[in-house]
């Protein structure tokens, strides 16, 4: 059974005088790439604060119904009012919210649509779509959607981002791939530059640049939600993310995907498999061995399973993305053959490789749909994924709620293992990253 669609929406509404001149914003996106899919404001004339936001609401969902009627709705809003009354913990008494609530609730069905609380900073989307309304109004207009540059502000998706890097104007310092850039810009040709930053950006030609430190967070509480530390949500699905071990393109630094020569293990990438699986069973943890159905995440697995006295099941939504004409390639080779295929793959996640390529954002579609699929078939259980960098990046990425662009910005060694808690609540939380220590 496919996966169900699933949106977030993010709602606003102003007043200027409460009441006074007022209007709604609301955007609905894509969780796992961030794009924004449909946005919505209109100014309504004199109304409160409370009334343009419950039509903010109304709006959002009304959009996401729309474009998906048996889609999944995660409503994020800063009005801890409407959040409150939309989940039932708290009545509805002012005669002005009980009509607008009813119709809100006749949207879309209790059980696809969940409520969260953000901070006003975080709901940026949708108070600039607001402001464009109330500021229409203002001239006599009402909004319209060829003017809004509302998702140039704050994408809703990358409300939960970590902030740009200080450089660089707003939303271009998040780019990774700019360091890239520019080397490449500085370059005429395959210098000795663009190899070491290919050797930097793809470690077996999977992993990318900007690497970021490891990140360590196993005594944290349960759960981290926008009204501050939620209550206990029992024990979380905890996905162990494991990369293979060295092959022989590996070192050689190329492109090496679902699409190549499905290369096995190195003699390195052998004693790699074997040291992590004596970490694994000394931490006694892992209850179930899952790998991409390459051979060298199978052969890495399959070390590490019998060491633990476990099967391997291969589940082919872990495998790595398709690189196509690339494959087998190095980064400066791929540079001088299909210079703006290149361009266009680092500028977007939307560009696929040359060939016929998977690109980001369908690899992202993909690897999302099977960790659902996953969570809910091991709910409370500590499960080892063995895969490649493109899924463990992926899933780290989703975790922290961070943008596309944050590919770029880690880095995964050969045999590393990161790890991600999963709790019931949805929320998530990245315990490890790139930890060789097993290695040294």
């Amino acid at each position: 059974m496919p996966s169900p669609v699933r949106f977030v929406v993010e709602a606003d509404g102003g007043s200027r005088g409460n009441p006074g001149p007022a209007g709604y914003g609301a955007v609905v996106l894509d969780p796992a790439t961030g794009e924004t899919l449909a946005e919505r404001a209109e100014y309504i004339g004199v109304a409160t604060n409370n009334v343009a936001e419950y039509k903010g609401l109304i709006a959002g969902l009304a959009a996401a119904r729309d474009l998906a009627s048996d889609a999944q709705v995660l409503v994020r809003m800063d009005s801890k009012l409407v959040v409150e009354q939309m989940s039932g913990r708290w009545k509805i008494k002012h005669p002005d919210m009980k009509p607008l609530a009813a119709e809100a609730a006749r949207i879309l069905p209790r059980a696809q649509v969940t409520y969260e609380w953000i901070p006003r900073e975080r709901n940026k989307h949708a108070d600039r779509l607001a402001n464009e309304a109330m500021d229409a109004g203002k001239r006599g207009e009402q909004w319209e959607p060829s003017a809004s540059t509302a998702a140039l502000d704050h994408g809703a998706a990358r409300a939960l981002a970590t902030p740009p890097a200080p450089s660089g104007p707003p939303g271009d310092a998040a780019k990774g791939a700019a360091a890239v850039r520019a080397a490449l810009a500085a370059s005429s040709g395959a210098t000795s530059t663009a190899p070491e930053l290919a050797g930097t950006l793809f470690a077996d030609a999977e992993a990318m640049a900007d690497a970021i430190e490891p990140c360590l967070d196993s005594d944290a509480p349960a759960v981290a939600t926008g009204t501050g530390w939620g209550p206990d949500m029992g024990a979380p699905a905890t996905f162990v993310l494991l990369r293979h071990g060295e092959t022989a393109l590996t070192p050689q630094k190329r492109f090496s995907g679902s699409g190549g020569s499905d290369p096995e293990l190195s003699p390195a990438g052998l004693r790699q498999a074997a040291a992590v699986a004596e970490s694994l069973a000394a931490r006694g943890t892992v209850q179930t061995v899952i790998s991409s159905p390459l051979r060298r995440c199978r052969e890495t697995a399959q070390a590490v399973a019998v060491r633990l006295g476990l099967t391997v099941t291969v589940e082919d939504g872990l495998r790595e993305v398709d690189f196509g004409a690339w494959e087998g390639l190095t980064f400066a080779e791929v540079q001088q053959r299909f210079p703006a295929d290149l361009q266009a793959w680092l500028d977007s996640p939307k560009a696929a490789p040359t060939g016929g390529g998977e690109s980001f954002m369908a690899a992202t579609r993909r690897i999302s749909a099977t960790r659902d699929r996953l969570l809910s078939a091991h709910a409370g259980r500590t499960v080892l994924l063995v895969t490649h960098v493109t899924p463990v990046k992926i899933l780290v990425r989703l975790a922290l709620g961070a943008p596309p662009e944050a590919l770029f910005r880690m880095e995964l060694s050969a045999a590393s293992l990161s790890a991600v808690a999963y709790y019931a609540d949805g929320n998530a939380s990245v315990r490890l990253l790139n930890d060789t220590s097993h290695l040294r």
